[in-house]
């Protein structure tokens, strides 16, 4: 029987998105449900679970970059976007399935990195996705298309979270390991692989792709920089797409470590992570809607309050009850700290609903037009890293202070991005930089030198192995990741001298590289030596530049233009 190409009707684009979008849900929630609780039960702590699930997050925060690569390189016999989705899925399923013979705990690095390359090309997928959508479909079809495309993201993570958790009690890790790639590959057998995609006039040879990409990257970043520090309200959005969105604990592995402590079946943890799906995705398009009618800042305002409150009131029962430390998995079940726990994350699952799709809406009204699909992809990265940062220092949180105490912490901080949406307001003008744009660009410039300055000092003086050891270096790696890119698209508006330029792109290499320090540790003692001290010397030498830079005059910026904002 021949399969149907999706791609022709405009039902079939509508099951296609949301088939596709299915896809990048399923390994979501298998890792940050499914795997999470198994490394729960076989006595691996919350540090290192919020660990493994911030570096699940990570690729996703650099998503951005792929685009010019997927826009420009392509293949004429399988199709432009179709092309680049059947090899990205197969990747992904081949990287599943290698997981198969890594064993847990002990192999958990492993498991980790596998995982980090799995969310790389599944972050490719997402943007070839993204894109043939926008050539695909037709303008009065995006609105329930984009819905439908969430509704698939979220489908898929309770597919991979409550299915494959439900599942593994009879077939184990590897077999809900095999399903979730069965999964991937069932989508590309059925719904990728028949596809016809129209191929667009004037393209270019793939042969010459690599080239033109390399050229649209370097316009990307520019376009980038201007847009980030061209306006107050983008610039402002920046910071706050870096700040929680909101109280985080209870959708990340924290619920999770708690659910397994407390005594919940591998069976309930799947129902609950379900229900909290269903009901997050459900209240997505609620507050929206609402967001529509009485006003996007005033009403996320009272949606981000509203998820701190079942946070605090948690933290309250945990505390009375004499909850506090993390304690091994196996003990017997806590069946009134089950039900509070219960109540908490269906409450908090409502409240991040509401928030979720009015918190999109505000970075769309303060994104310039002129790039949006530069500006809105970057916020959304940034806003993955903040996830990754929030997962990674509540697990060593948990085990330094407690889970009150934790928890507390995580609903104060999601109350801080509250204080930024008065500065939130959308652009009047067009145009991408106002008066303030040069300013800006040397504020950032120094905060970035000092940050690294400060990496300098705590490098060489921390201890590898505190409890904060993490939280700090996720913060630190954050700051490489932006003065990289500061370094890259800056240099490119500052045309007139090509040996600053040149050396600028080399040393925005180098703060890149600085990721590798995590793997310093397996080293010979005298690599890592000679390793640590490399990695003292490049933060210190981008720091003195990012402070010369910053001082340059901005020809590329210096273009007043009025940008007030409501």
């Amino acid at each position: 029987m021949r399969l149907p190409n999706l791609l022709a009707t405009a039902r079939g684009r509508l099951l296609a998105f949301f088939l596709l979008y299915t896809t990048e849900g399923v390994p979501l929630g298998f890792a940050a449900t499914a795997v999470a609780t198994q490394l729960r039960r076989l006595g691996v702590g919350p540090a290192e679970i919020g660990a493994f699930v911030a570096a699940f997050y990570l690729p996703w925060a650099f998503k951005w970059a792929f685009g010019p690569l997927v826009d420009v390189v392509r293949s004429r016999r399988l199709g432009h976007r179709r092309a680049w989705i059947i090899g990205t899925q197969l990747a992904m399923a081949a990287t599943l399935l290698a997981l198969i013979w890594v064993p847990l705990p002990q192999g958990l690095a492993w498991f980790t990195a596998i995982l980090l390359v799995h969310n790389t090309v599944a972050a490719v997928q997402d943007v070839a996705i993204d894109a043939l959508a926008v050539s695909t479909l037709a303008e009065k079809e995006r609105g329930l298309a984009n819905g439908l495309m969430f509704a698939g993201a979220s489908v898929g993570q309770a597919v991979g979270g409550a299915g494959v958790l439900a599942l593994m009690e009879i077939t184990g890790l590897q077999g809900g390991t095999i399903a979730v790639a069965a999964t991937i590959l069932a989508v590309t057998v059925f719904v990728v692989l028949p596809m016809k995609e129209a191929l667009a006039a004037g393209e270019p040879p793939a042969a010459a792709g690599l080239r033109a990409a390399l050229a649209q990257m370097q316009g990307f970043a520019q376009e980038a920089f201007r847009s980030f520090l061209g306006t107050r309200s983008a610039f402002v959005a920046l910071w706050s797409a870096l700040l929680p969105a909101s109280a985080m604990s209870l959708s990340l592995a924290l619920q999770t470590n708690l659910a397994v402590e407390l005594g919940m079946a591998d069976d309930e943890v799947a129902l609950l992570a379900l229900l909290s799906t269903v009901t997050s995705g459900a209240c997505m398009v609620v507050g929206g809607w609402l967001s529509d009618h009485l006003g996007r800042r005033r009403t996320l305002a009272v949606y981000v309050t509203l998820v701190s409150v079942p946070v605090l009131w948690l933290a309250w029962m945990l505390q009375a009850a004499g909850y506090v430390m993390p304690r091994a998995p196996g003990g017997p079940p806590l069946p009134e700290l089950i039900r509070h726990l219960w109540v908490a994350t269906l409450a908090f699952n409502v409240a991040l609903g509401l928030s979720y799709g009015t918190r999109i809406a505000v970075y769309m009204d303060v994104t310039n037009p002129a790039v949006a699909g530069t500006q809105f992809t970057a916020y959304m990265a940034m806003s993955n890293l903040a996830i990754a940062f929030a997962a990674t220092w509540q697990g060593v949180a948990a085990e330094a202070l407690g889970y009150p105490v934790t928890l507390l912490l995580d609903a104060l901080l999601g109350l801080v991005g509250i204080a930024l949406l008065p500065w939130l307001g959308r652009p009047l003008s067009a145009s991408l930089c106002d008066a303030g744009a040069v300013g800006r660009a040397r504020l950032m410039g120094r905060t970035l030198a000092v940050a690294c300055m400060a990496f300098v000092a705590w490098w060489l003086l921390h201890d590898p192995r505190g409890p904060a050891a993490g939280v700090a270096g996720t913060v630190f790696t954050l700051a490489f990741i932006a003065a990289a890119l500061y370094l890259y698209a800056g240099g490119l508006l500052q045309p007139d001298d090509a040996t600053f330029v040149r050396r600028t792109r080399w040393l925005a290499l180098a703060m890149l590289l600085l990721y590798a320090r995590r793997w310093l540790p397996e080293l010979p003692a005298e690599a890592q030596e000679a390793g640590k001290w490399v990695v003292a010397v490049v933060p210190l030498v981008a720091a003195a530049w990012l402070w010369r830079m910053a001082a340059r005059p901005w020809p590329g910026l210096n273009e007043a233009h009025s940008g007030a904002t409501t």
